[in-house]
């Protein structure tokens, strides 16, 4: 269900599109960062910051979502 929902609001709305797609991006470089052994310190920086915008990003899907069940335009 909610991944119908993902897609449907994908389709309405661009910015839920487009953070969409930022949060695919990061989750796929947090997974092959995921997949070393060892990070440098550079990567340690890199995964801290990913995960710090991935967040943000997904509280600002929910609120789109949100603002799209009510009715209100965000």
């Amino acid at each position: 269900m909610e991944n119908d929902h993902t897609e449907a609001l994908s389709d309405l709305d661009p910015e839920y599109r487009r953070l969409h797609d930022e949060h695919r991006d990061h989750e796929n470089r947090l997974q092959i960062l995921a997949g070393k052994s060892r990070l440098s310190e550079d990567e340690e920086i890199e995964e801290k910051r990913l995960k710090k915008e991935k967040l943000l990003i997904k509280d600002r899907m929910e609120a789109i979502a949100r603002s799209h069940r009510e009715g209100v335009p965000h």
